[in-house]
């Protein structure tokens, strides 16, 4: 989709210029059902997966049988380590697992491109010069936030060399700092706003554009290996 827009934020948080976005990533169609599968898998694999509990064959002990099996008067029991017994084992009890749900890679930059095409149509994407912060600044940070005036939470993208940037923004509550590799389809969708470092819009814009054929790709790195 071309002719897909938004505005160049300042250090005070003032619209400086409308600077045109890949209309392929920032204007791509919104499909709520890859959304929702990216969300799900990433969550899951956030999951521990660590409980668990002993069955009565794990218990240590409890081999021999208590008592005879008539002639006591007492319930008949073969071991001690049975579910209705205290120090005994779980009936069915949960095991470690893995909550990790495959999702396919295309479906994958599908997502993060309806994510971020979400944000763009609903004017909560901007972008901002992250070099004019030339020392750490909290409060340069939030004069920018409030002049912007949109919603928190806000995710702000930067590349791991703008760390003035970074430790500006990361002590603020209801934000979150992320790199472009790092950025989630889940964080893009919990955020209220998103805002963008320029160096950091081309490494998102690769990462969730459409991956290139197999036939192309390695025609192109052939070309490039013979440019070189």
């Amino acid at each position: 989709m071309p002719g897909v827009k938004a505005p160049l934020l300042d250090k005070t948080g003032k619209s400086s210029k409308q600077v045109t976005l890949d209309g392929d990533v920032f204007g791509a169609e919104i499909k709520p059902h890859l959304v929702h599968e990216a969300v799900r898998a990433e969550m899951n694999a956030n999951r521990a997966g660590t409980r668990g509990a002993k069955s009565r064959g794990m218990v240590s002990g409890g081999r021999a049988k208590p008592w005879r099996q008539k002639g006591t008067g007492r319930a008949r029991i073969g071991t001690t380590r049975a579910p209705h017994w205290t120090g005994g084992g779980v009936a069915f009890p949960p095991q470690m697992r893995s909550f990790a749900s495959k999702v396919n890679r295309k479906e994958k930059r599908a997502a993060l491109r309806a994510a971020l095409s979400a944000h763009v149509s609903e004017g909560t994407l901007a972008l901002f010069d992250a070099s004019a912060f030339d020392a750490p600044s909290t409060r340069a940070a939030v004069e920018l936030i409030g002049t912007w005036e949109k919603e928190l939470p806000l995710v702000v993208v930067l590349t791991a060399e703008e760390e003035l940037a970074e430790k500006s923004f990361r002590n603020l509550a209801g934000t979150v700092v992320a790199t472009p590799e790092e950025l989630e389809v889940s964080a893009v969708v919990w955020a209220r706003s998103l805002l963008v470092s320029e160096a950091a819009l081309p490494v998102v814009e690769a990462r969730a554009g459409k991956a290139k054929e197999p036939g192309k790709a390695k025609a192109a790195d052939k070309a490039e290996e013979v440019s070189a």
